[in-house]
């Protein structure tokens, strides 16, 4: 069964309660950000995938860095008492000192000097991350991550590291060999698995038996929070879904005019809303 959080952990880690789990909205701009926060969301993380397709990179391929960081930068000056996590790709190296480098100078914020007290975990604009057991598509050896769960771990003691294990992501739908994963990345101080992909709720259930950590899962057309929360879930990332559906929905907007129909506005914030997001 999943270990238990208590009040001296820090808030983030708070939020991971086995069997009630939070839904965490994943933003791609400011704009997006603010309005997930505004919902009532206490944290909000980001989606690689949205960051990408904003300065025309692939995702997963470590393009995203400067882009990434500009972002959770932004976001901690628009939302200061958010609690704030974001997609770290692989660590954009394969060098576990150099992952520690990447993440101290690009996510460090300033600090009150005479109280050592601002935003975020340990001088970073982010209180979680995700960083992932795959390069450009493919699952490298459980060891690569192991060692980077470790150093981060070794140099943020207080940051939430959500390591993710993509064999149902890459299509290596095999139970064992994501268990054993899971083991080594919770040994290395790991302070919770994501095993992104279509599981069935069996299979949800069967991570979380063996796992000492909580488990995230991704928003699901085929699962409820309720049947999430059945399986013992502590966390629901939407990914890149909130992404997709915004342009989808762009999309459908563009060809009702391309068809000759009146804009359809029912159900869309105004000009004047969506620019009061930027002050």
């Amino acid at each position: 069964m999943n270990s238990t959080t208590t009040d001296q952990d820090p808030p983030f880690h708070r939020l991971h309660r086995p069997g009630d789990p939070f839904i965490l909205p994943c933003a791609w701009d400011v704009a997006s950000a603010r309005l997930f926060a505004e919902a009532g969301h206490p944290a909000v993380g980001t989606s690689s995938l949205g960051v990408a397709a904003g300065i025309g990179a692939a995702d997963e391929e470590r393009e995203t860095m400067t882009a990434m960081v500009d972002l959770l930068k932004n976001l901690r000056r628009a939302l200061p008492e958010s609690l704030l996590t974001c997609d770290f790709e692989d660590g954009y190296s394969g060098d576990p000192a150099e992952v520690v480098d990447i993440l101290r100078d690009a996510f460090a914020v300033r600090r009150d000097a005479a109280t050592g007290e601002g935003p975020g975990l340990a001088g970073l604009a982010v209180d979680g991350l995700n960083i992932e057991d795959s390069a450009r598509g493919h699952l490298v050896e459980p060891r690569e991550l192991a060692a980077k769960v470790s150093a981060i771990k070794e140099a943020f003691p207080s940051l939430f590291v959500n390591a993710r294990i993509d064999t149902y992501w890459t299509g290596q739908d095999k139970l064992g060999e994501t268990l054993e994963r899971m083991r080594r990345y919770a040994g290395s101080g790991a302070d919770g698995i994501f095993v992104p992909g279509d599981l069935d709720l069996e299979t949800i259930a069967q991570i979380v038996r063996a796992c000492p950590l909580p488990v995230n899962v991704l928003a699901s057309p085929r699962f409820s929070r309720d049947q999430f929360a059945e399986a013992g879930v502590a966390r629901i990332s939407t990914g890149s879904l909130l992404y997709r559906a915004a342009i989808s929905a762009a999309v459908h907007s563009l060809s009702g005019l391309n068809e000759d129909r009146p804009a359809q506005t029912a159900n869309v914030l105004s000009y004047r809303a969506v620019s009061t997001l930027g002050d």
